[in-house]
């Protein structure tokens, strides 16, 4: 089994700037992919952003420019840094791990961007 643990969520203003991590453990294997959804009110859940293995990297149009993934194998830790955040980015972040055909998903962390 996988365990995800997330943090860095919290209330900011439009245009602000946070920082999500996520840290794995349990049973993680060398080859894996990393990477974040989110979910707003009364939406589906969405891709926000993935890293592979080997550091490819792939965004939501929405987020392009804006957010950056990124991650540390020796820590087996993903981040997502976000900055001139928007309103519509508001939700619930999810981190994801998939690894030998298992998605993995931890528990969220509700991000809101609000004046």
């Amino acid at each position: 089994q996988v365990q995800l643990v997330e943090s860095g969520g919290g209330l900011v203003q439009p245009g602000g700037s946070l920082r999500l991590s996520c840290a794995a453990s349990g049973s993680v294997f060398k080859i894996y992919t990393m990477g974040w959804y989110r979910q707003a009110p009364g939406k589906q859940r969405e891709l926000v952003a993935v890293i592979t293995n080997i550091v490819n990297t792939n965004y939501a149009d929405s987020v392009k420019g804006r957010f950056t993934i990124s991650r540390d194998n020796a820590k087996r830790t993903v981040y997502l840094q976000m900055n001139s955040l928007k309103p519509e980015d508001t939700g619930v972040y999810y981190c994801n791990l998939f690894q030998s055909e298992y998605n993995y998903w931890g528990q969220g962390t509700q991000v809101t961007v609000s004046s």
